[in-house]
C-alpha cells in the first residue's frame, strides 16, 4: 500500500470551474480571483483579503507596506519554512531569529521580548502559527504594542486555526496565507493578504501590480486602452483567475475539508496516547485551551522513549539518527512521512550570513531532528489509517 504524506481535495467544482477562464478568455488576475478574496475574508473575518502568487510573497508585500527596509531588523522564529526569513531578506532588513516552545513549535514569547527590549533596530516581529497551531498572539500582542513594533502573521499553515473567535492572521497588523498543495485548501501554487488597515490594503494592492494606480480589471470596466500611472516600485505577484477559480472552489468545501482533517487528527491522538508502544516514542501535538488547531500537518515529537525535558545536542543527535531510521523504514513499506520543517539557522544561507551555530536555537534545532509529519487528508480512508498506526508500532516493537 502507498500513503502519501497529504492529497489535496478536488471534485466536480474544479473540473467545471477551471473551465470557465479558458472559455472567457480572463485567465489573468479577474473577476474569479475577486470572488476568491470575498469568500476568503468572509471565513477569516478581515476587512481586506488580496490574493497573491504564494504566501512568500504575501510577506513580502506586507513588509514593504508596512514599510520595512533596510536598517531595520525583524523577529522570526528560528523553526519555520525558510520563506519567512527569506521574505524579510527580500526588504534589505536584518534576521534576528528567536528560539521555540518546543510543546508548540511556535515562537517562545519570553526570548522574543528578551530580544526587542534590548535591541531598538528591531522593527516588526513575525510569529509563524505553524503546521496549524495559532501562536501565543495575546502574549505577541502586548510586546508589539510595548516597543511599538509592526506584526505580520505568517499564517501559511493557518487556515482555519483559531484562538477563541480570531483567526489566525486577524490579530497584527497583516496575515499572510498559502494555498500551496501540502495546505488544507490549495490553488497549486497561491497565497493570501489580509488585513483591516485601509493605507496598507491600498498600498498592497499597488505593489503586487508593478505599483499600477489601477488593476486590469478596473481598466477593464471602466475602459482600458490607456494605461494607468506608475506611482512606485512595484512587483508582479498577482494570482491568475485559473488559481482564483480553484480558490472558490476549496472555499466552498472548507469546512467539509476542515472537519475531516480534524476528525483523523484525533484518530492519531485517540490511537497513539492509548497504545503503550506508540506513546513511549511519540509525543502527540500539544494544543493550549481556547485554541483550534487545523492540522495543515500532523506533527509529532520522535521521542525514541527518551525525556525530552532536558535536552542537549548529544541527546538530540542520539534520537535523530532513530527517528531517521524510522522514517526511512516507514518509507520502505510505502508511508510517506517528513520532518516537520527546518530550524533556519541551521541552513547555510542564514548560518554563514548570520555566523550561527546549531545549538545557538536549541529547541529549533531540536524540533528540525525529531519532528515528524505523519500521512493526513481529508480522504485518507480506515485503510489507510490503519494501515500507518500497524506499521508504526511493529517497526517501533
Amino acid at each position: 500500500m502507498q500513503v502519501p504524506i497529504t492529497k489535496a481535495y478536488f471534485d466536480e467544482c474544479e473540473k467545471e470551474l477551471i473551465q470557465k477562464p479558458l472559455e472567457s478568455g480572463w485567465v489573468v488576475q479577474g473577476p474569479f480571483v475577486a470572488q476568491f478574496e470575498e469568500l476568503f475574508k468572509e471565513h477569516v473575518g478581515s476587512k481586506y483579503a488580496h490574493a497573491t502568487t504564494s504566501c512568500t510573497t504575501a510577506l513580502h508585500l506586507g513588509l514593504e507596506a508596512m514599510g520595512i527596509g533596510r536598517g531595520d531588523k525583524v523577529v522570526v522564529p528560528s523553526f519555520t519554512y525558510i520563506a519567512s526569513a527569506n521574505a524579510v531578506e527580500y526588504t534589505g532588513a536584518e534576521v534576528v531569529f528567536c528560539d521555540i516552545d518546543l510543546r508548540t513549535f511556535n515562537i517562545d514569547v519570553k526570548e522574543l521580548e528578551d530580544k526587542v527590549s534590548t535591541d531598538s533596530s528591531i522593527k516588526a516581529v513575525m510569529p509563524v502559527h505553524l503546521f496549524g497551531l495559532c501562536a501565543n498572539m495575546p502574549e505577541v500582542m502586548k510586546i508589539a504594542e510595548k516597543y511599538n513594533l509592526k506584526v505580520i502573521e505568517d499564517s501559511a499553515c493557518g487556515f482555519d486555526a483559531w484562538i477563541g473567535d480570531k483567526h489566525s492572521g486577524t490579530f497584527g497588523d497583516v496575515g499572510c496565507f498559502s494555498f500551496h498543495p501540502r495546505k488544507p485548501i490549495t490553488t497549486g501554487e497561491g497565497g493570501m493578504l489580509i488585513t483591516d488597515n485601509g493605507d496598507i490594503s491600498a498600498k498592497v494592492l499597488q505593489l503586487r501590480d508593478h505599483g499600477a494606480s489601477k488593476t486590469d480589471l478596473q481598466r477593464h470596466k471602466e475602459g482600458g486602452s490607456l494605461l494607468p500611472d506608475f506611482k512606485m516600485r512595484g512587483f508582479n505577484y498577482r494570482m491568475t483567475d485559473l488559481q482564483g477559480a480553484l480558490g472558490v472552489c476549496q472555499m466552498k468545501k472548507a469546512d467539509l475539508i476542515m472537519k475531516r482533517r480534524r476528525e483523523i487528527a484525533n484518530m492519531y491522538d485517540e490511537v497513539v496516547n492509548s497504545d503503550p508502544v506508540l506513546k513511549e516514542n511519540l509525543i502527540t501535538p500539544y494544543v493550549p485551551e481556547g485554541y483550534v488547531h487545523s492540522y495543515q500537518s500532523y506533527v509529532c515529537i520522535f521521542s525514541a522513549g527518551e525525556d525530552i525535558d532536558e535536552l542537549n545536542m548529544e541527546k538530540v543527535n542520539r534520537i535523530n539518527v532513530k527517528r531517521n531510521e524510522f522514517m526511512k523504514k516507514l518509507e520502505e513499506k510505502g508511508i510517506s512521512t517528513r520532518q516537520g520543517t527546518h530550524a533556519v539557522h541551521t541552513l547555510s544561507y542564514y548560518k554563514d550570513k548570520y555566523s550561527l551555530k546549531d545549538e545557538d536555537f536549541l529547541n529549533s534545532y531540536a524540533a528540525d531532528r525529531l519532528s515528524i509529519a505523519l500521512p493526513l487528508y481529508p480522504t485518507m480512508s480506515q485503510e489507510e489509517f490503519e494501515y500507518v498506526i500497524d506499521t508504526m508500532r511493529s517497526l517501533l516493537k
